[in-house]
């Protein structure tokens, strides 16, 4: 990629310093020491009206332009009940947003996926839960998604965090070639 990337994170919770908050933030550190632009919408800058009730405004429109205009996202949610957030989910359906762009959702961008869970059955259903909603909105998760056990008295996801974030920047190099180069032409049957 020649232009630097933009990457969008969204997550965390309205709890300063979570568990999950502390992840997008390390997996946002990962993709800029790797030469991307990143932009969080995180805790309470996901505190947007439930998604349909309101036109978007303000804040809203700051998300839904960033992500128009991301090479890649970075989704983290904590593990409530066996899912993620209703905070994260709220602003996954701002992404409806984009449905009428020449690029529509999250239509050919990576997205890393966090699920931080005090537990590995939370934690694995919330992943599987984030991937289902990425694959609807026609994103690409990475291969590798990052669960983080928080009972856990040690909860180092540093290594994971890092190959996540460079599949991320990978994919996003690889997009981005493939939308520069000259297109061929198709065999229709």
């Amino acid at each position: 990629m020649t232009a630097k990337a933009l990457i969008v994170g969204i997550g965390g919770t309205t709890r300063n310093g979570s568990s999950s908050e502390r992840l997008l933030h390390q997996a946002l550190a990962a993709v800029e020491a790797s030469g991307a632009e990143t932009l969080v919408f995180g805790g309470e800058r996901l505190l947007f009206p439930i998604y349909g009730t309101a036109k978007p405004a303000g804040l809203e429109l700051e998300f839904i332009d960033a992500l128009r205009r991301c090479d890649g996202v970075v989704i983290a949610s904590p593990g409530y009940h066996g899912s993620l957030s209703g905070l994260v989910k709220n602003a996954l359906d701002y992404v409806e947003e984009l449905r009428g762009d020449a690029r529509p959702y999250l239509e050919g961008r990576p997205v890393g996926l966090i699920a931080a869970a005090a537990g590995w059955q939370a934690g694995g259903s919330t992943l599987q839960h984030l991937r289902s909603i990425v694959h609807a909105l026609r994103g690409w998760p990475t291969p590798l998604g990052v669960i983080a056990n928080s009972s856990l008295p040690s909860c180092d996801c540093a290594g994971q965090i890092a190959l996540m974030a460079g599949q991320l920047m990978d994919f996003a190099g690889a997009f981005a070639a493939s939308a520069a180069a000259p297109t061929k032409a198709r065999c229709v049957a």
